[in-house]
């Protein structure tokens, strides 16, 4: 039976928007990425076959065959192809899970699955309010889909909020999450545990040229009180930015390859892709989708949530990890371990493999075997790959 085999998985610091990685042309931050690829794993350059890039807001500096640009930029040859995919926040996600198919397909040997977005120079949702500003279309919702869902938009915001309605969780509650999310990250950084997945950057501060190799959204002295000050949403509501995901400049990547690649140029595997699942449902709540697609991805597996080490659940608001875990009886200490979203930021296209990068590196670091990742992404989807380390 064919194997996909993970050799590398690296991510960058996450920088708050405008800040550290700012300076970053996102191409570059993409090429940086596939430079330390090739570098960390040995594998020739000339072997990658297709890198697959994850972008969610493909405009300005994102645009135009983005992914083939970082490709460009870096020092992989010429002869590498590139696709870029967009999936919403699951997007370098599904780069992984369609690389995995090329590879178990037996069409394909050496493949990257990577991410970029620098939410910074290129703003989220900038790809549509640049047309609205224009007059340009009637944007994406057409009248016959708004007349079906008897609604002019569907907002993640108000799916987080359904999300909490539903499941009973108050403020203090969330907000306790978010807390927590700041510790363990805190931990981790502190511990040098995202040491082995981070690419340092080198960047430009107002004292002259540093690298950048720590996440610069955790915030090491957040208590309850500094984060219930928020204001919330909407009026009435219970999430609050303090409690919701960081916009996040990053960039990440994962190298993925056969049995046959990984003898041919005597490459070592620090994990497997197991098995993986996408599904869709309701676009209105919107977030709850990492239920159901994380029982089908446990049911193809064999497996059940006890048999999986650690969960790596994204962050994007604090109800949406805190659902799943009620919806699953599944085990808090084993969720986001060294934190999640909240603290280090969500850079949308590329939190998929960002995340694979931690829980990859996670498993290995405390002798775990199964990780299963999984993201809510708009339009009421959600992606869920399972993993086992070597």
């Amino acid at each position: 039976m064919a194997e996909a085999y993970i050799v590398e998985s690296l991510r960058t610091a996450g920088g708050r928007r405008n800040g550290r990685v700012s300076g970053w042309h996102p191409a570059d931050l993409g090429a940086e990425i596939l430079n330390a690829l090739v570098h960390r794993s040995g594998i020739d350059p000339a072997a990658i076959e297709d890198v697959i890039m994850g972008c969610v807001t493909q405009a300005g500096e994102q645009s135009f065959a983005f992914g083939r640009n970082a490709v460009l930029a870096s020092r992989l040859p010429d002869s590498v192809p590139a696709l870029t995919i967009d999936r919403q926040c699951g997007s370098s996600q599904q780069a992984v899970q369609f690389a995995a198919q090329g590879i178990l397909s037996g069409t394909q040997d050496v493949i990257v699955a990577a991410g970029v977005e620098s939410m910074s120079r290129v703003p989220m949702f900038t790809n549509l309010s640049f047309h609205e500003e224009k007059g340009v279309g009637e944007g994406p919702l057409s009248a016959k889909l708004k007349a079906k869902y008897g609604r002019d938009v569907f907002s993640q915001f108000e799916g987080a909020e359904m999300i909490a309605k539903k499941y009973g969780f108050d403020r203090e509650t969330l907000d306790a999450y978010a807390l927590q999310s700041h510790r363990r990250a805190a931990a981790a950084t502190e511990a040098g545990a995202f040491e082995a997945e981070i690419v340092p950057l080198q960047i430009q501060t107002s004292d002259g040229p540093a690298l950048h190799t720590k996440d610069e959204g955790i915030r090491y002295d957040a208590t309850m009180e500094s984060i219930g000050s928020v204001k919330t949403l909407v009026e009435g509501g219970v999430v609050t930015a303090a409690n919701a995901s960081q916009i996040c400049d990053g960039a990440s990547g994962t190298l993925i390859v056969s049995e046959a690649a990984l003898k041919r140029y005597n490459l070592t595997p620090i994990g497997r892709i197991h098995s993986f699942a996408v599904t869709a449902g309701d676009p209105v709540i919107m977030l709850e989708e990492p239920i159901p697609a994380t029982q089908r991805a446990l049911q193809r597996a064999g497996l059940n949530i006890r048999d999986i080490d650690f969960y790596e659940v994204n962050e994007a608001f604090a109800p949406v990890p805190l659902a799943w875990l009620q919806a699953l009886d599944a085990d808090p200490a084993k969720l986001n371990v060294n934190g999640g979203a909240i603290a280090l930021g969500h850079p949308l296209g590329a939190s998929g493999t960002k995340l694979m990068a931690t829980l990859i590196h996670a498993l290995r670091a405390r002798g775990k075997r199964y990780g299963l990742q999984t993201m809510c992404e708009g339009g009421g989807i959600a992606n869920v790959t399972i993993v086992e380390a070597l």
